[in-house]
Formats: C-alpha cells, sequence, structure tokens
C-alpha cells in the first residue's frame, strides 16, 4: 500500500518523531509506514488522517493507482 504520510508530515513541517509523539508510537513506526514497509492498523490510521485533516483513503491507497 502506498501513502502521503510523509508528504502531509511535511506540511505541518513536523519532525518524524513530533508525529510518533503525537500518536503515541516510535519515530521507527513512522519511518516504516513511510516508506511502505509497515501498513499500520485501522485505529491508527484513523488517527493520522485526522492529524492531517484528510480521509483514510486519501492517504492511504493500493500500489495500482495511477
Amino acid at each position: 500500500m502506498k501513502n502521503l504520510v510523509n508528504e502531509s508530515r511535511q506540511r505541518l513541517a513536523w519532525s518524524q518523531q513530533k508525529l510518533a509523539d503525537e500518536l503515541g508510537v516510535s519515530r521507527q513506526t513512522i519511518i516504516s509506514i513511510e516508506r511502505g514497509r509497515f501498513d499500520p492498523s485501522l485505529p491508527l490510521a484513523f488517527r493520522l488522517a485526522a492529524i492531517f485533516d484528510s480521509t483514510i483513503e486519501e492517504l492511504f491507497f493500493p500500489d495500482d493507482r495511477p
């Protein structure tokens, strides 16, 4: 699954650590999500979307999306 977490985080001018602290996860979790190595749980995806004032569908999408 692809995502726009990195771009969304940078728009807020937040570090990976700041985002991790806001979500109560490790910085490594944020790195893994941004690199597409880890798909977050649904509750975490909802929290990410809320932080970025977005929907899950706007933030995460299948690899085959054009």
